[in-house]
């Protein structure tokens, strides 16, 4: 149930039945035509731009075509007024029973209420966190870990088929540089003096790898060369990185559905398969590139280098994909995961990377562009920083860690179900203030506390209207005689409840999960207002003592709002409490 695309289906009727009456003219677009909340609550239920978009194309003034539309619309049972506000904007009145029917359709529908068909099964692969694995994971991957997760528990709520996927990279030099640092621990293990160069990893995470060494090796590796212990060391130092940061994902609730190696792209044709097939269309080929922005002829020099032809597919410049030794460039590995993931038939691919890849979205787009022949889109999310305060200081770095903040030390601080919440009240682009001490604090300013609030207290009320002897079982609340619900703060709670199928489609839509904690907080705020109003007026407390059929009712419309909490907080994976210690 979308009240928001039902009015909208009915405002198309009745352009349709204006165009047949030769009030409109034929051929008119009607895909911009729009149902919206209208920005003052106090102009109406409903907003729409129908006569303003219109009226140039049907060559008539806004005001003609709104008051036309308007005496159409309430002819309609389930508008009570349609007004025209300015030039042309045409604001709607629903009926009572129109709001009070969310409610029964809440109760009845549960956790499937609000979701919705708009993927239409389509298959998306969504990769993210796909941090390096030379450690912990830092609070920056945090941020990414909860975006990614939420946006692929948005997705399936909203009808797509979401593969969550990390994509290990463990095929460049940063790894060697673990091994390397894992072999000065240990040494350590064995009692010297581990050395401890720039360049390698300090932190104390490894001590633990080190030791693992010493106890599966013994003392084989302690006076070998590099060349006898590298890859044994790097394959086993990798594979406990990836076990930390598998423990760490899921002490924030997230799970992979897929991982994938870069590794296993090297040495099995498949960047060669990748990249000839560009070269096929006639997009590979030998040049010189242009000197970088900001450099001089000086200090710029020319060389022949293997290029992709990425402007061809909306980049700025191309790009290489060999260097002048013959070896790949770290581009040329990502092209052919990118076509791995374009034969397993996903229908859209999704990567959220770090603020640092912005220079990195064009050419991976060009590519993917060209590898499916336009037909698979690629969206990238960027996630900016993370800013940590404590005390009203800037949080520490992690000693375990050496050089950050981990995400270990967060969820510990905090819990998951804090930092996941908090992680997504603003848009991923958007650099993220995190205060340790507000996002613990009990006040209406901590939007986590009070969406976890308003939960609480409707599992409160539930409990006492059923020592009353209310059936509080949904689908007995659906049955109650909902339209004693007519005090304009229970409408306005009613009008929120039913923004909530709009809001999943347009938070899919954007792919923009914060949008979820907005709405959430937004519900929460009308139930404690509507919860407050009657500490002042007895009439619009929960529970009428006595009163079996009007406390129903109102039950109906707390329980309503608590399936609703219940289900935002889901795709927030975030769990949602009973009541508040």
């Amino acid at each position: 149930m979308n009240l928001f695309s039902d009015i909208r289906a009915l405002v198309l009727d009745c352009l349709q039945a204006m165009v047949a009456d030769g009030a409109l003219p034929q051929g008119l677009d009607f895909s911009n035509v729009a149902v919206e909340p209208p920005r003052d609550p106090a102009h109406g239920d409903m907003a729409t731009n129908a006569a303003m978009v219109l009226a140039k194309p049907a060559g008539l003034k806004p005001r003609e075509i709104a008051d036309a539309l308007a005496a159409a619309l309430t002819a309609d049972a389930r508008i009570d007024s349609a007004d025209v506000a300015g030039p042309g904007f045409l604001n709607l009145r629903l009926s009572s029973a129109l709001w009070q029917g969310v409610v029964a359709t809440a109760l009845a529908r549960g956790q499937g209420f609000g979701r919705s068909d708009m993927g239409q099964g389509a298959r998306v692969n969504v990769e993210f966190v796909s941090a390096n694995p030379t450690g912990p994971m830092h609070v920056g991957h945090t941020r990414g870990a909860v975006v990614g997760d939420a946006l692929c528990n948005l997705l399936a709520f909203a009808g797509y088929d979401v593969t969550r996927e990390y994509y290990i990279n463990d095929g460049g030099a940063q790894v060697d540089v673990l091994a390397r640092s894992a072999f000065e621990r240990y040494r350590e293990a064995h009692g010297l003096s581990p050395e401890i160069a720039e360049g390698l990893y300090p932190g104390e995470y490894l001590i633990e790898v080190g030791e693992a060494l010493k106890e599966e090796f013994g003392d084989t590796f302690l006076d070998q060369p590099e060349s006898v212990w590298l890859e044994t060391v790097r394959n086993f130092a990798t594979d406990r990185m990836m076990g930390m940061i598998r423990a760490d994902l899921a002490a924030l609730g997230v799970r992979m559905d897929v991982y994938s190696s870069e590794k296993a792209l090297y040495g099995t044709g498949q960047i060669e398969t990748a990249i000839a097939k560009l070269k096929a269309q006639g997009l590979i080929y030998e040049g010189v590139l242009e000197p970088p922005k900001g450099k001089t002829p000086e200090d710029w020099e020319p060389r022949e280098q293997t290029l992709f032809r990425s402007t061809q597919h909306g980049d700025d410049v191309d790009r290489p994909i060999m260097k002048s030794d013959g070896s790949w460039t770290y581009f040329a590995p990502d092209i052919a995961y990118h076509s791995n993931k374009i034969d397993r038939g996903f229908d859209m691919l999704i990567d959220i990377f770090g603020a640092d890849h912005g220079g990195y979205v064009k050419r991976m787009k060009a590519a993917v562009s060209a590898l499916s022949g336009g037909k698979v889109p690629l969206e990238v999310k960027l996630i900016q920083l993370v800013k940590l305060f404590k005390n009203g200081e800037p949080f520490k770095m992690s000693k375990r860690a050496g050089t950050f903040v981990t995400l270990r030390d967060v969820v510990d601080e905090v819990g998951a179900d804090v930092t996941r919440f908090v992680m997504l009240t603003r848009k991923n682009d958007a650099t993220l203030d995190f205060d340790f001490d507000k996002v613990l604090e009990q006040s209406r300013d901590n939007p986590v506390f009070y969406v976890q609030y308003a939960h609480a207290r409707i599992c409160s009320v539930l409990r006492k209207a059923a020592d009353m002897g209310v059936a509080t079982d949904d689908m007995a609340l659906a049955g109650a005689a909902l339209s004693a619900l007519d005090d304009p703060a229970e409408l306005a709670l009613m009008r929120k409840l039913a923004e909530w199928p709009r809001i999943v489609e347009l938070a899919a839509r954007t792919q923009e999960p914060h949008r979820i904690s907005a709405y959430l907080s937004e519900l929460a705020a009308e139930f404690h207002g509507l919860w407050n109003r009657g500490n002042d007026t007895p009439a619009l407390r929960f529970v009428q003592e006595g009163d079996l059929a009007t406390t129903s009712a109102k039950i109906a419309l707390a329980r309503g709002t608590g399936v609703v909490i219940s289900a935002g907080l889901a795709i927030l994976g975030v769990t949602p409490v009973t009541e508040m210690r």
